[in-house]
């Protein structure tokens, strides 16, 4: 059982636990990881329900690194956007995260099912995301994985606030190594990334304006089946407002994502200008109802067992490296398909939306 005050024997934060159901009673299995299992379960003593990550040690083999970062990061960030660690167990095999539990579903399910979405909407969605980032940079972390996946609503209600979860890929500046590691998912990484060039804390106000496109439109900015393509198009922020589908957004809108999603890491927004620009403090985002053309687009996009693909640093950066990426985009390179892209059909750029739609 866990040590009474809290800490194990040799005075570090984790408790030791010889059965996690002692205390814990399993119910389902909310996802499943790279190398851990979410669980809801309920804690027997209060009857609170929570969310356990489990992860197998066996499993932490030469990524042990990788979940203490997770784990540091967690303990330090207190934020009513972002779901909370609220307890470390280690059993022999086991480390379990107890984590808060949220129940709201994910973004675009909960966009998808509504009625009524306006630019608004999104607006207010997108604040609380700049809000708990901007926090998070102010305390030196880099979240590094921002997608829609990791945005999940703390309950079902309709006013429910937005949480950022998965710090999996989050960094701590100031550790040591300059951050240029190749880690995210592609439709949402940032150019310098891609670029294997050394990056801060813009890249994820890159991944809030890729968020914010896809919000206003249904798509995402970039897409094509072939991946040295698709990683053109990001290294160049090469993205349009296509029409139809961007006809009826404001021009607010639209200068709110290109200051986002600004090639330059040096000429992009930071968290604090984003929060007041017009779009987001003002009151420039429409309230007309837009929810029929971004609905149909997400539900063609954004599958569930399309979206849901997560990509890791080490994949995607040796898929670079085979693509010659950085270095040249020759006319030879053809099909690479060796990691599967997360996203689904999006529009060309010289042909129609609907003709590439699934």
């Amino acid at each position: 059982m866990a040590k009474e005050n809290g800490e194990s024997s040799d005075g570090s934060w984790k408790k030791h636990v010889d059965d996690i159901k002692k205390i814990f009673d399993f119910k389902e299995v909310l996802g499943t990881g790279a190398f851990s299992e979410v669980v809801m379960a309920r804690e027997k003593a209060t009857g609170k329900m929570v969310a356990i990550k489990c992860i197998p040690k066996k499993a932490l083999k030469g990524k042990e690194t990788s979940i203490e970062n997770e784990i540091a990061v967690l303990r330090k960030i207190k934020h009513e956007n972002i779901v909370a660690l609220e307890d470390i167990y280690e059993s022999s095999n086991h480390l379990y995260l107890i984590m808060q539990l949220v129940s709201g579903g994910e973004l675009f399910d909960r966009i998808v099912e509504k009625g009524f979405y306006t630019e608004m909407d999104a607006s207010r969605l997108i604040r609380q995301v700049l809000d708990a980032v901007n926090y998070l940079h102010s305390m030196g972390i880099v979240h590094r994985d921002l997608k829609p996946e990791n945005l999940l609503y703390f309950s079902p209600h309709d006013e429910s606030k937005i949480m950022i979860s998965d710090f999996g890929l989050s960094k701590m500046e100031g550790t040591g190594d300059v951050m240029a590691t190749a880690c995210g998912t592609p439709g949402y990484v940032a150019p310098e990334v891609l670029a294997q060039k050394p990056y801060s804390k813009a890249v994820d106000c890159w991944s809030i304006g890729v968020i914010a496109y896809i919000l206003l439109c249904g798509y995402p900015p970039f897409y094509d089946e072939n991946d040295s393509k698709l990683f053109e198009q990001i290294l160049k922020a090469d993205y349009e407002f296509d029409a139809p589908y961007w006809d009826d957004i404001s021009d607010s809108a639209k200068d709110f994502i290109s200051c986002l999603m600004e090639k330059d890491p040096e000429k992009r927004f930071i968290c604090d200008q984003a929060l007041q620009h017009p779009w987001i403090a003002g009151d420039t985002a429409l309230c007309k109802n837009i929810h029929e053309s971004v609905s149909r687009q997400m539900r063609k996009n954004f599958a569930k067992s399309k979206w849901r693909q997560a990509f890791n640093a080490t994949a995607v950066i040796r898929h670079m490296r085979r693509l010659q990426l950085g270095t040249s985009f020759g006319s030879s390179i053809h099909n690479a398909n060796s990691i599967s892209n997360p996203q689904s059909r999006a529009p060309a750029k010289s042909q129609s939306f609907e003709r590439h739609a699934v």
